[in-house]
């Protein structure tokens, strides 16, 4: 939290959250410091009272009053907490340059993805709750992750949504926000979006080539995209490294069952004329495993079957790098996986706007997970491990001389990753990396 300030948090809040609560600053950042202590609901929010804290931390409100100043928030005042952790963000990536790692020269490259996720709910009070493709009863949550190839993800925006909403539905306001946010937070790179093909169309796309990004979205299999891979000459597929791939030393390539080939594409011609997009078909083809016979023998094959994955893209990456880089997409998933394993375990209130904000505030509180993991030095470690080894430590409070004094554990084996955080958060802003 000492990290949180020194980025602005406290300052942000003061200016731009207009909640009519009093100490509205006081109770959000209770919120933040709760989720990440490992709070996953409201009434777990009372773990910032136990033991000792109360001689260490004033301000702490009981998760009863949180839960009434959660419940104060409009559509308008989530929107203020968004912008809010916009900022963060960018005061984060100041005091730790390292956060975007990779994108912050001219030469780099950020990926902004896009996805969205349900989190289940459960009963009928819940406002929004409805049944969306998984066809479970929930709300959606869609957001955008900010990522270089040397840093892991942050999270430039989020929103929480009815349930039963398309996954596409304001997606290229979301994704002017994500790329606006991560230029921001000091991306001069390049800029590569990417999504799935639930976001294959011109909101999407369009909002990329507007902000001057490249793109990079799966194909959906329409009759079109179907008769340009059908049209792909056989010998224009490459051999790609995949899973179970062998590299031939003999002949310097990988033998495997995955193949990657482009052909030139305009996507979206039943739009007007001028958002019509040439762009590239990139298509990655997987043999299908051949089925064993009855007696469990192997049959030979009279021709081989694939899959075919494609995806459009207009970025000068070689056809090997543009299918590698579309890959990494999955990384968004991660972030959706740690935020369901912490603050977002449930959406806590029965109340929309309560849990929209509930939302926000967890999305400040992964940035400073990740911020504060950087500056600890453990980058790539995941929220639960942040949590286990620098979070969630067991300390004996001693006062002496009018000073309270924290004995940490003994022979302590993530203590110098604890002293470099300390270093960071309560130190001059670190310098950029060359």
């Amino acid at each position: 939290m000492v990290l949180a300030e020194s980025a602005g948090l406290h300052d942000l809040l003061e200016e731009q959250l207009s909640v009519p609560s009093p100490n509205a600053t006081a109770k959000a950042t209770s919120v933040v410091g709760g989720m990440l202590a490992g709070a996953d609901s409201i009434d777990d929010l009372d773990l910032l009272r136990h033991g000792g804290m109360d001689r260490l931390f004033r301000g702490v409100r009981a998760p009863s009053t949180l839960g009434t100043f959660l419940r104060s928030f409009t559509h308008g005042h989530v929107q203020q907490l968004d912008a809010v952790g916009g900022h963060l963000l960018a005061g984060l990536a100041r005091r730790v340059p390292a956060v975007i790692a990779g994108a912050d020269t001219g030469q780099g490259v950020a990926f902004v993805d896009v996805d969205d996720t349900i989190r289940e709910v459960h009963g009928y009070a819940k406002q929004g709750a409805g049944f969306g493709y998984t066809r479970v009863r929930g709300l959606n949550i869609q957001l955008a992750t900010v990522a270089t190839p040397l840093a892991a993800p942050v999270i430039a925006r989020a929103r929480l949504r009815k349930g039963s909403t398309s996954s596409a539905r304001g997606a290229g306001r979301m994704l002017a926000q994500a790329i606006t946010t991560a230029r921001a937070a000091g991306v001069q790179g390049r800029i590569v979006c990417r999504a799935d093909s639930a976001y294959y169309g011109w909101a999407f796309v369009g909002a990329a080539l507007r902000h001057g990004a490249w793109f990079s979205v799966t194909a959906r299999m329409t009759s079109k995209v179907t008769r340009a891979i059908a049209g792909i000459a056989e010998d224009a597929w490459q051999t790609i490294k995949y899973p179970h791939a062998v590299f031939d030393e003999a002949e310097q390539r990988w033998i495997s069952d995955a193949e990657v080939a482009e052909v030139g594409f305009v996507a979206f011609t039943g739009r007007r004329q001028h958002q019509h997009v040439p762009c590239r078909l990139v298509v990655r083809r997987v043999k299908r495993i051949q089925p064993l016979a009855s007696d469990g023998s192997e049959q030979q094959e009279l021709f081989a079957v694939y899959r075919h994955h494609a995806f459009i893209t207009n970025s000068t990456f070689s056809t090997v790098e543009a299918d590698e880089h579309h890959r990494d997409h999955a990384l968004v998933e991660q972030v959706i996986a740690e935020l369901k394993d912490g603050p977002l375990a449930h959406l806590p209130s029965g109340k929309y706007a309560a849990n929209a904000a509930w939302v926000a505030l967890a999305v400040i509180a992964f940035n400073i997970a990740r911020a504060a993991a950087v500056g600890a030095g453990l980058a790539k470690a995941r929220w639960a491990t942040l949590r286990r080894k620098l979070i969630n430590v067991p300390a004996r409070v001693a006062a002496t001389g009018r000073r309270l004094v924290l004995h940490l554990p003994t022979h302590w084996p993530w203590a110098d990753a604890w002293w470099s955080l300390h270093a960071v958060a309560t130190g001059p802003p670190q310098p950029a990396a060359p």
